[in-house]
């Protein structure tokens, strides 16, 4: 199961109920952060999370209402008692970025693990999800992220028992391990059924529409995408700022085949996004306007 929640909802600048884009998921005993806007640790506090418990921090670019949180939450974590590492992956850039970040948050009391990367995509494996950044079309470097957390196939007891395996090797042979029992060689394809669906969220927030979205989206559980504006006259604005539209977030949706839409990243100038909503779920009908600390649990569906 993945815990997701929605720190901050808003791009460029806070509003008093609406704070700057961040988002928190959990699994299986870890965290994860995707960018760090101001406020972050203020809705981490109210939504009931401890900022101790982030083993890493992704970054999708370094505009200022992406990164500004970055410094207090650090500090934050240190005053927590923390000494775990902490693991911050970004873009080409990262290191000078996080050095200017220390300038503000010295006397930090644990270590600072750093993966910078600057291919079109990057795949790694973090917290126990199976991770890829791919590049969007922001005005400044950006990538956006998918994550995936396999599932294991069923264990077919009947298979095992009927293959004679001893009952000693059932427990590796269902992790995935092959095994050589008094010269035989057992392999886990000979007790596991067919593949089964795992989960996949798609973040990606800063861009214009980018066929990429839609590929790394397909099919996925959730998509969180930006949705800058609601208005039809914003869009030369969004698409002069490469930001993207409500409506355009909605469509890729809808060509991706996802199971839900979050839109996030309103611009100041939107107040009332969920004025939008009707038109937007016309396009996708199950879109959700979110608001700081909209939540959900994704779980594996039963086959």
């Amino acid at each position: 199961m993945l815990d997701v929640c929605l720190l901050g909802t808003g791009g460029t600048v806070p509003l008093p109920q609406r704070w700057l884009t961040s988002c928190l998921i959990r699994y299986q005993g870890s965290s994860l952060l995707i960018d760090s806007g101001e406020g972050t640790q203020i809705t981490l506090h109210k939504e009931g999370y401890s900022c101790k418990q982030i083993d890493a921090i992704l970054l999708t670019h370094y505009h200022a209402d992406h990164t500004t949180g970055l410094p207090g939450l650090l500090l934050s974590m240190a005053k927590s008692d923390r000494t775990e590492p902490v693991w911050i992956i970004g873009p080409k850039g990262l290191k000078n970025f996080i050095d200017g970040v220390m300038k503000i948050a010295m006397y930090i009391p644990f270590e600072l693990h750093l993966l910078e990367y600057e291919e079109q995509e990057f795949c790694f494996a973090m917290c126990g999800m199976e991770i890829t950044a791919f590049r969007v079309r922001h005005s400044v470097p950006c990538w956006g992220y998918e994550i995936n957390v396999e599932r294991r196939p069923r264990f077919d007891a009947e298979r095992a028992k009927q293959q004679n395996i001893p009952l000693r090797l059932w427990n590796p042979l269902q992790k995935g391990e092959t095994v050589e029992y008094e010269g035989k060689v057992y392999t886990p394809d000979m007790v596991l059924g067919k593949p089964r669906k795992g989960l996949k969220l798609v973040y990606v927030t800063d861009t214009r529409p980018v066929p990429a979205i839609a590929a790394h989206a397909q099919n996925a559980d959730l998509l969180i995408a930006e949705g800058m504006y609601g208005e039809a006259e914003k869009l030369e604005k969004a698409k002069l700022n490469r930001h993207m539209m409500m409506q355009e977030a909605a469509s890729i949706a809808q060509e991706a085949n996802v199971r839900e839409l979050w839109l996030t990243h309103y611009s100041p100038s939107m107040p009332y996004p969920a004025m939008y909503k009707e038109e937007v779920r016309a396009i996708f009908p199950n879109t959700i306007i979110s608001k700081d600390g909209q939540k959900t649990d994704l779980a594996f569906t039963e086959e």
